[in-house]
């Protein structure tokens, strides 16, 4: 039985969503051969982790020999309906019809799936998201009299998507399939032990399980389980890979390793580039501040390389959640609590912030006024990441051009590369003394990659598929008009 794992697992990868959590079992000898389990929330609250009565329930109710399972970040659709929680199962009469899936990721073409299925099928939709179109289009895939191979169905749906798409599949047959598409904008792995097999977006969900030799899928591949055997099988050809660096910069634990890059020495190296940049005069007066939590690796690197201490005079309250990740209607009030400030630690000092990354400028905002009204006598802020100026069209929610801090600065020929000018304007929005980025030329060295094997669109606003530049025409037609919402809706 492995859904007790579910629950460990899930909160593992709690940082990657936490609007809504579920799992999908298999148990043959069940009527209800799938079952699916899904709520509204952190996986604490949705698992009933604090009720353990209830949370013994819904174990025992959903028990099977195989599960998949979801924390849901919402990039499109409602934020507080269970309907959208995942994984999304669809049951039929026959076995191999009915399946679960759970699914990572953003189509940029979602808008011409969707509008092609209604015209041409006879579709009816339900919901406002890919996810939805992903289940049609598997269920399409999944026609006929015989079971089809899972590798040409894969093959089948690449051949309809533009994006990424990281699909977690199982049907009543127990079959079972994991797959990480021709790009790799998403991490994937897996690991085997003994007869238990196990997949996750991030390694450090597997390496909790117990897992020591874990493996990373490479782009266009899937791990088919089937008849109590695993494979893996290539579904589509390697595109040029186009790997989120958001992932490194903010979005993974830091634990976590990525195609075998460490997340934690990707951030350290960030703040050691920072230091060798650094053209502000340093003496006693001056510390390193990390922004909580994860510009900590980076702010360590850079007060090491700039011989100045680094204290934690920003602290952050635990309870409050990843506010980048939590729907705009609670955001603001999440930053305004989110950190406690160390006043005997900020009176009197020249403090060097270091933060990951500037998208939407709330928090920093209301982070910069906690400080300066604690003393601080210079606010000076270091962000391990280039100026994000564009929407991304892949799976991380920053998908306007209004929302981004960075969009106004930025010229209209930018190249990625902040000018002292354009730094000087920001530094004043922000109320702050100086400003620095990471420039986008260091993301590589950072992340210790190829450059051609990342997607940096939102920071150079070029996109490595051909819907995300048709997304980024009409975004910036959008912002023009003054039209609101997601630029894929």
């Amino acid at each position: 039985n492995v859904a007790p794992m579910m629950s460990q697992m899930l909160l593992d990868l709690q940082n990657r969503g936490q609007l809504a959590a579920g799992f999908t079992s298999y148990q043959p000898d069940r009527t209800t051969i799938l079952k699916t389990y899904k709520d509204v929330g952190t996986v604490s609250e949705a698992m009933r982790l604090s009720h353990t009565g209830k949370h013994d329930s819904i174990l025992s109710d959903h028990g099977g020999h195989a599960a998949i399972g979801h924390t849901r970040y919402a990039t499109s659709g409602e934020e507080d309906n269970v309907l959208y929680a995942q994984p999304f199962e669809r049951p039929h009469g026959r076995l191999w019809k009915w399946f679960s899936l759970a699914f990572n990721g953003n189509l940029a073409n979602y808008t011409q799936l969707r509008e092609r299925l209604l015209s041409k099928r006879g579709y009816h939709f339900t919901l406002n998201t890919d996810t939805e179109i992903i289940m049609h289009t598997l269920a399409y895939r999944l026609r006929g009299e015989r079971r089809p191979d899972l590798a040409k169905v894969m093959a089948g749906l690449n051949r309809d998507f533009d994006g990424a798409f990281n699909i977690a599949f199982i049907d009543a047959m127990g079959r079972m399939f994991v797959s990480r598409d021709p790009r790799g904008f998403r991490p994937l792995c897996w690991a085997v032990r003994g007869r238990l097999f196990a997949a996750a977006n991030e390694s450090v969900a597997l390496r909790n399980l117990g897992f020591d030799e874990i493996n990373h899928l490479e782009p266009g591949q899937m791990a088919i389980v089937e008849d109590g055997r695993l494979r893996l099988e290539r579904f589509a050809k390697a595109e040029e890979k186009s790997r989120c660096f958001f992932e490194w910069v903010y979005f993974s634990n830091v634990a976590s390793e990525i195609d075998g890059k460490g997340v934690y020495h990707s951030r350290a190296r960030a703040g050691r580039i920072l230091a060798e940049m650094e053209d502000e005069t340093v003496d006693d007066s001056c510390i390193v501040v990390p922004v909580p939590d994860t510009a900590k690796a980076a702010a360590d690197a850079y007060a090491f390389n700039m011989r100045m201490p680094c204290m934690e005079g920003v602290i952050r309250n635990r309870y409050v959640g990843r506010t980048f990740i939590q729907p705009s209607s609670t955001r603001e009030m999440s930053a305004q609590r989110k950190y406690t400030t160390v006043r005997s630690l900020l009176n009197g000092q020249r403090v060097f912030l270091v933060e990951d990354s500037i998208v939407r400028s709330l928090t920093l905002k209301t982070l910069v006024k906690q400080v300066r009204d604690d003393g601080a006598i210079e606010v000076h802020v270091r962000v391990a990441c280039p100026p994000i100026v564009g929407p991304c069209f892949y799976g991380i929610d920053m998908s306007t051009l209004e929302e981004l801090f960075g969009t106004e600065y930025a010229p209209a020929r930018y190249n990625g590369e902040p000018s002292a000018e354009m730094l000087k304007k920001m530094a004043r929005a922000l109320d702050i003394d100086s400003l620095n980025y990471l420039p986008v030329s260091s993301l590589a060295q950072a992340i210790d990659a190829d450059p051609d094997s990342l997607c940096v669109g939102c920071v150079t606003s070029k996109y490595p598929t051909p819907w995300g530049n048709k997304l980024i025409r009409r975004a910036r037609q959008n912002h023009k008009e003054g039209v609101k919402g997601r630029t894929y809706a």
